[in-house]
């Protein structure tokens, strides 16, 4: 989880998050290069001698800072294309989890199975305070690891926005509508996630936790839940 010591992004715990985090590099390096040719250019420009008042055109140099752009936009946009792809994949999931916004907590329900279904509420800091501040829930959102899961996403009243950043996933959540996305949890651990749309007065105050535990804990969790 974001400390106030960290200035990147969270370790990626799905694979399509680790593939935006390789794309963000990537990206930045390219920016870097950029940056240090045209302060180059710039600190050229302003500590010589050399005028020519009389300069009308450079077509050559015309034809270079226009080609270098375009070839430059092309090794951002074919891998960023790449990846807007992959995130709209959804490769047959395992199990639908559905998400539904309310001012101001979460309820969810998992589609697959019989009468599991249950509020999540942040949990008061004054009630624990061991727990993380603003981001423990009283019910985690339980999911086997190594899977693909499917997530159904609506709200009830205003529009909020389901978010795991270690995850790579954002959602928003409309009344009246039903978004979906997938992700893919390649470790077990507990993921912390805020609603990421301003959506009132509490907005501050519904987190997201997600549980993710081995196929064997999984099955006796929803036996001990049902």
């Amino acid at each position: 989880m974001a400390t106030w010591s960290n200035f990147n992004l969270q370790n990626g715990a799905s694979p399509l998050m680790e593939q935006m985090i390789f794309f963000h590099d990537h990206t930045l390096v390219i920016l870097l290069m950029i940056t240090i040719l045209v302060m180059y250019l710039m600190m050229n420009l302003f500590f010589n001698k050399f005028i020519n008042r009389f300069l009308l055109e450079g077509q050559m140099i015309e034809l270079i800072w226009t080609i270098l752009p375009a070839i430059t936009l092309i090794f951002i946009a074919l891998p960023s294309l790449r990846l807007l792809y992959l995130l709209d994949e959804l490769n047959n999931p395992l199990i639908t989890l559905k998400s539904i916004g309310h001012q101001w907590y979460w309820s969810y329900e998992y589609s697959d199975f019989k009468n599991i279904e249950f509020d999540s509420y942040m949990i008061n800091e004054m009630d624990n305070p061991n727990n993380f501040r603003l981001l423990d829930v009283d019910n985690r959102i339980i999911l086997p690891m190594n899977n693909q899961i499917r997530i159904l996403v609506t709200a009830t009243d205003v529009i909020h926005s389901w978010t795991i950043p270690s995850l790579g996933v954002k959602v928003d959540a409309n009344p009246g509508r039903l978004n979906q996305t997938n992700f893919f949890i390649n470790r077990p651990g507990i993921f912390f996630g805020q609603c990421s749309e301003i959506c009132g007065a509490n907005h501050s105050f519904m987190p997201i936790v997600i549980e993710s535990i081995s196929m064997n804990n999984f099955i006796n969790w929803i036996n001990n839940y049902s």
